[in-house]
């Protein structure tokens, strides 16, 4: 039976794996409180609040290794970011093809849900792949899942003096960060190949989301640009 020392050890290297996931999720709780109120779905706070409680569980089920239910509210609190994300990203399009948001409102919600829509991705990315990390944590060595990252294809050279760090590479949530960031500034995961349908399907819906947001940018700008071209000729 493991000793009492290394458990609480195993545990600890566990959650310092995972704060940054749950920083992400408060960020993504901030950013949205940020929102003009004709962009904010349900009372002011509520989504904050869910989002800032449900933090305590996860961390509990985490640290008692209850892993499934762990699981189960990892992937509810992803759902609900998730839904109110595309309802404010649904209004903001409403409100711009009606004429009812301000250049000044629409340059910040914009910010402010494109950098949702990076963080919202990056956790369905961290929470999906190869079974979650709770999963990708227990197999030893090298694991395949969703994404092929540059680690993988160096892990499997036949190097014998190759460092364990690489051969027993694991990816944390900042690697899937970096491909959800690529996904939405290149539309594309630059270096790392996407490998399944269903993380093909997620690509592709984040980047549409992304692309949208910068028309809708773009087409606000040209119609400032154009009255104003009119006024000076």
């Amino acid at each position: 039976m493991e000793n009492i020392p290394t458990l609480h050890r195993h545990r600890i290297n566990h959650l310092k794996v995972r704060w940054p996931a749950w920083v992400a999720l408060l960020a993504v709780a901030v950013l949205y409180e940020a929102l003009p109120k004709s962009l904010y779905w349900g009372p002011r706070g509520l989504m904050s609040g869910v989002v800032g409680i449900m933090i305590i569980p996860l961390f509990v089920t985490q640290w008692r290794n209850y892993l499934r239910l762990n699981r189960i509210l990892g992937l509810g609190v992803n759902i609900l970011i998730t839904l109110y994300m595309i309802i404010s990203i649904v209004r903001i399009v409403a409100a711009v093809l009606h004429g009812y948001i301000g250049p000044g409102n629409l340059l910040f919600s914009s910010m402010a849900l494109w950098g949702t829509n990076i963080l919202v991705f990056a956790l369905w990315y961290w929470n999906l792949d190869a079974g979650g990390p709770n999963r990708r944590e227990l197999q030893e060595g090298t694991w395949f899942g969703a994404f092929f990252f540059p680690q993988m294809q160096i892990s499997l050279s036949q190097d014998k003096n190759m460092p364990a760090s690489i051969r027993n590479w694991q990816a944390n949530f900042i690697d899937y960060l970096f491909i959800a960031f690529n996904t939405s500034t290149a539309f594309s995961p630059t270096d790392t190949p996407v490998l399944t349908q269903w993380a093909k399907l997620m690509s592709m819906i984040q980047a549409l989301i992304s692309l949208t947001i910068v028309v809708m940018l773009a087409a606000k700008a040209i119609s400032l640009i154009e009255p104003a071209e009119v006024f000076l000729h």
